[in-house]
Order: structure tokens, then sequence, then C-alpha cells
């Protein structure tokens, strides 16, 4: 497979409604992705680093200064004749890079994109998957009060999702996940997500939840204080779940050995791409980790990756893996629609859907060719 170039493109999504969390809000996508053009076929990767570096280190004008300046030369000049004998190939040559993991991640997957197109292959097959449509939960942001979360968690409910997932940060915890467990029941699968806002002294605090029966609490504390995961999870009955904390297949195994994590989520953009997402998949199945797939607000092409990643057998909990309609009023490509709460499996070659070009063309803000 030949590369012949290279475009970096900017895309202005705005989002249905805001999107609050711990680290900030969000009211539209500032998103980079990556078209790779080969002698073959083309491929697309998204980059999911955001605007600015509040969730990560990483952030949109940096992953494509990064792009554009040291992981696309080296991507090239690595290569014999600008040809790639794989996407196996880019990890190795981008390593000496240190870090930009979302930035490599999209460059990964729009090389990978490429070649199964070529090849007529699709995602799906390629990173193992074994179930044609895969069960969906959505992620509820923290909002201005109580009755205005529960209308928000009875419309994702009355759309189907069977899995709800509530933000939480000091001072919008019990008494959110309470109100939520009262007016639904203790049959709704219900978890939290903290983004590393609390601290190991907020433990007693966190215990508070063990009553209502979360499947998980995900990412309690910073990122980098795994001990001090280990020290919670010994002090909450609630299962801890890693997110920020996992970025490869050696720290997961890691964070399982020291008893930091009962449950991992996997985000093939905060680990390096989607063949790093399998690897810890694989970790995970062998030590017997549940791992499910989370989001960080794709389009549908991140969606469409992601949802053939969540068909692999060890992600048997409910993931991010949202349809269109949760994020945007129009995706980027055609939608994914929630049927009985699942998300069909693309079949097609390589990520089994491209942008409409009308749609694509109305959100660039910029592009830029670099030629190889």
């Amino acid at each position: 497979m030949k590369m012949t170039g290279v475009e970096l493109r900017r895309v202005a999504m705005p989002l249905r409604s805001p999107f609050r969390t711990s680290f900030g809000t969000e009211t539209d996508r500032d998103i980079l992705l990556v078209r790779v053009v080969t002698d073959a076929a083309e491929g697309w990767g998204e980059c999911v680093a955001m605007a600015a570096p509040l969730y990560s280190s990483e952030y949109a004008d940096a992953a494509a200064d990064v792009l554009r300046g040291f992981l696309v030369p080296r991507l090239a000049a690595g290569s014999a004749d600008g040809r790639l004998t794989g996407a196996h190939a880019v990890a190795p040559l981008l390593a000496p890079v240190k870090g930009h993991r979302m930035a490599k991640a999209a460059l990964e997957t729009a090389v990978l994109d490429a070649e199964l197109r070529a090849a007529g292959r699709s995602f799906a097959r390629e990173l193992g998957a074994v179930h044609e449509r895969v069960p969906c939960g959505v992620s509820v942001g923290i909002m201005d009060s109580v009755p205005q979360l529960l209308d928000a968690v009875a419309g994702y409910l009355d759309e189907g999702y069977l899995r709800i997932k509530l933000k939480i940060e000091p001072g919008w915890d019990v008494e959110p996940v309470r109100a939520v467990r009262e007016r639904f029941g203790d049959d709704v699968l219900l978890q939290v997500d903290a983004n590393t806002a609390y601290t190991l002294a907020d433990a007693g605090q966190l215990a508070r939840l063990d009553p209502f029966d979360l499947l998980l609490i995900e990412q309690p504390l910073e990122e980098e204080d795994v001990l001090g995961h280990a020290d919670l999870a010994k002090l909450i009955r609630t299962p801890v779940c890693l997110d920020e904390s996992i970025v490869s297949a050696q720290t997961a195994a890691a964070a399982i050995r020291l008893g930091a994590c009962r449950i991992v989520n996997v985000k093939p953009g905060r680990v390096g791409g989607y063949l790093e997402a399998k690897r810890i998949h694989d970790v995970c199945v062998a030590a017997g980790v549940p791992v499910w797939c989370g989001g960080m607000l794709e389009t549908g092409l991140g969606r469409a990756a992601n949802v053939a990643l969540a068909a692999l057998p060890g992600f048997t909990l409910p993931g991010d893996t949202s349809g269109s309609g949760r994020y945007y009023a129009e995706d980027l490509t055609e939608p994914f629609v929630l049927a009985d709460g699942h998300l069909d499996v693309p079949t097609g070659p390589g990520l089994g859907v491209v942008p409409l070009e009308e749609r694509l063309a109305e959100v660039t803000v910029s592009t830029e060719w670099i030629a190889l």
C-alpha cells in the first residue's frame, strides 16, 4: 500500500445540548479528522482530543501540530518508497515520539481503514468481533437541578438505552444517584463517572454510593493515582473502573495486578489506537476483568470503529456507544440509530461508513494537504 498524502481537516460540530462534566462544559466539538490517501484506497481517522487540554494533556491544535511536524513525516520516512506493510507497522514507527496517543490513534486508524477498504475487510472482522450488534448506554452530564436530570434520564430510557451513566463531582453525587434510583427503580443499570474529581480523602463520601447497587464508579481519583484507587477499592463496595489511568495494555495489566480496578473502560483514542485497544481487551479477558467501550462524543466515523470494537467477546457491559442523535442533530455520516437498545455493527469494508460530502463541506473549517 503506497501512501500519496495525508489530509488534516478541522470540522466544527455543534452539540444538541451542552454536555457538562467535572472538568468543563462543551457546547460544540472542534474535531480533527485525518484522511490517508493511498494508491489502493483512502481511510479516515477521527482524533478525539478536545479543544482544550482539560480531559487530558492533548488538545486538537497540538494534535494537528504533532501530526504535521513529526508523526506523518516519521511514517513516510519509515516506509520503503512510501509503502507500508500494514497498519500494524504504524505504532512501531511512531513510538520514538513520546505521548500524543490521540494523534497517533487518528493516524493509525486512517491507515487501517485504508488497508481494510482495499482488502474488502471490515473493522469488526479485523478486530475479532463476535456480535452483529452491541448494547448501548448513554452518558448523562451534570445538570443544573435534580428535576432536570430526572427528565433527561426519563427521555433516554424512553429511547431504549440499556444503561445510564451519571457524571458526578463533589456536591453532585449522592443526591442525584438517589433521585434516579427512587424514580426509576433498582432494575435500571446505573453507573457513575467522576473524571478524576475526588481524592482518597473522599472515600467516606464515595462509600455513601454503595447502597445504590451501581455497576461501577469510573475514575474517581486522579489518573496517576493507581495506588490510591487500589486503596479506595478496599474501602467501598462499588466496583472501581479505571478510565484515564489506562493508556496501554501494560498499564492495564499493572492496575489489575495492584487491585486498582475490577472493570476497565477502553477508549481507543486514549490508548493510541484500536490495535492497542484490542490488546487491552485481551489482557483483561485473560485476567477475568470485564471491559466496556467509552466514548468521546465521536462523529459517525469514530462511532463506527467503537461499535466494531465493542463487538469483541470481552465487552460484556454496555458502552457509551450512543446513537448519533444523542449528541448531533446531523452526523458526518449516515446516522447510527438505536434499535431495541442496540446499534448494528458495520459490515462494509474498513469503517463501513464514509463522510457525507455535503455535510462534511458544511462543517469544515480548514483543510491541510501533506503530500508524501
